[in-house]
């Protein structure tokens, strides 16, 4: 949701509008036209975090994940014709999501704000939440709720968490949580967040937790990093396809960039 100032918000909302544009110009000149298939079997109207839980497990089954780690959220996305625009803005935006024509879904990140992947790829995926869940008949605060549950459970889904750290726990060492971390791609506050609502461990023993990770000065930066990018090379491999198969020009080709023609060159998109 953007909560930003009026100028902003319509430089993003430009902005996206231009990047999209030239995405789905490419997609056409190309030939591309796949449509994009909902990976809920039937729209339940959502009324707890069991039903959250449930839809999370269809969308991983639908995309053939299984309760394995995701590698690239991204990817992931924009391989199920999820458009992922990612852009620079202030810090008071973090993402939105909408649907073009009632039919191309489309996700925007702040890709400036989110100095940690794993904050990215949770962000992205709370975006996802809001466009595939039935939300229409939950207030606003609720919906929230619902989409960072829905965020969590597909990075990281109740069979792999209770795998992983059991049915009921006491307490969790660090080291543990920052192992899950990096398997996963899901920060150690959001997990204890998963094991919390799944009644892993206690109300009482999350207090303690966030109280203490709070001393530790690891809210904003937390301890073991996950290392890697979250980003997808899509739309420049279709620029190198359409080179390569003479369907679009060098010249074309910078300006579905948003180059000029000698910086598209300096820049050796091209191969070969």
């Amino acid at each position: 949701m953007v909560r930003c100032p009026e100028k902003e918000k319509n430089s993003i909302i430009e902005r996206t509008k231009d990047i999209l544009s030239r995405y789905l110009e490419l997609e056409e000149i190309i030939g591309i036209k796949k449509d994009f298939e909902h990976p809920l079997p039937y729209k339940k109207v959502i009324s707890g975090n069991e039903d959250v839980e449930l839809a999370a497990e269809q969308i991983r089954e639908k995309w053939k994940i299984g309760d394995e780690p995701i590698t690239n959220v991204v990817e992931l996305l924009e391989d199920n014709q999820i458009k992922v625009i990612e852009l620079d803005a202030n810090d008071s935006f973090d993402g939105l999501q909408s649907w073009i024509n009632g039919t191309i879904p489309v996700i925007v990140v702040n890709n400036s704000k989110f100095k940690s992947r794993d904050r990215k790829r949770f962000t992205i995926l709370h975006e996802l939440g809001h466009l595939l869940l039935p939300l229409d008949k939950v207030d606003e605060k609720t919906a929230e709720k619902y989409c960072h549950i829905f965020a969590g459970a597909v990075l990281l889904p109740q069979k792999a968490i209770r795998r992983e750290l059991g049915v009921k726990r006491n307490k969790i060492s660090i080291q543990e949580l920052g192992i899950l971390k990096q398997q996963f791609g899901i920060s150690i506050q959001a997990i204890i967040m998963r094991a919390t609502n799944l009644g892993i461990i206690s109300d009482y023993y999350t207090r303690y937790f966030f109280k203490y990770f709070s001393e530790m000065g690891w809210k904003s930066e937390e301890p073991y990093k996950l290392e890697g990018k979250e980003s997808s090379k899509r739309f420049e491999q279709l620029i190198f396809r359409g080179l390569s198969e003479e369907v679009i020009s060098m010249n074309k080709a910078a300006s579905l960039m948003n180059m000029k023609l000698a910086e598209f060159r300096s820049k050796k998109l091209m191969v070969g």
